[in-house]
């Protein structure tokens, strides 16, 4: 499913991004799929053993696909321990790219997960993706989630800043 600032501008505004962002429900077995989805010379691939050591991690898995000719590039994030992973993964949203079908992450898990980069790094991009968000798609935003997940997740101080003017 498409989160991070791709899904951001899905339910907000729109802003320059460099890459697009995948959680993906991914297991080793499937690691042989993922080179001939994406097959070289046309796009780079990490090394399977490379693959599955970042499918094992418990959290923070993460490794990208590059397509070769335009230097475009796909986060895959397939850790599976975050607190609101199920929950997103049962709620993402179907959409449609171009003919094609797609599912976006829930706009809250998209604030969920823009806020904890905020609280890592401090980078006000991600502030302004979910004021975004809430000025665009606030009425089907569930306020009353958010407020219990970002107290669970420690995200209280963050999230008070996102919703700041």
């Amino acid at each position: 499913m498409i989160t991070g600032s791709v899904a951001s501008m899905h339910y907000g505004e729109p802003r320059f991004t460099m890459d697009v962002d995948l959680v993906v429900h991914l297991d080793e077995s499937e690691i042989a799929t993922l080179a001939t989805t994406f097959p070289e010379p046309d796009f780079y691939v990490p090394p399977p053993e490379v693959l599955a050591e970042e499918l094992r991690r418990p959290a923070h898995g993460h490794f990208n696909v590059i397509h070769s000719p335009t230097g475009l590039k796909a986060d895959f994030y397939p850790s599976r321990q975050h607190a609101y992973w199920t929950w997103a993964w049962e709620h993402r949203r179907p959409a449609e790219i171009e003919g094609q079908p797609a599912f976006f992450s829930p706009p809250e898990y998209v604030i969920l997960s823009k806020l904890e980069f905020y609280r890592e790094g401090g980078s006000e991009k991600h502030l302004r993706d979910i004021r975004g968000m809430l000025a665009v798609s606030g009425p089907e935003i569930d306020r009353a989630l958010l407020d219990q997940a970002t107290q669970e997740l420690g995200l209280g101080s963050a999230w008070q800043a996102a919703l700041a003017p």
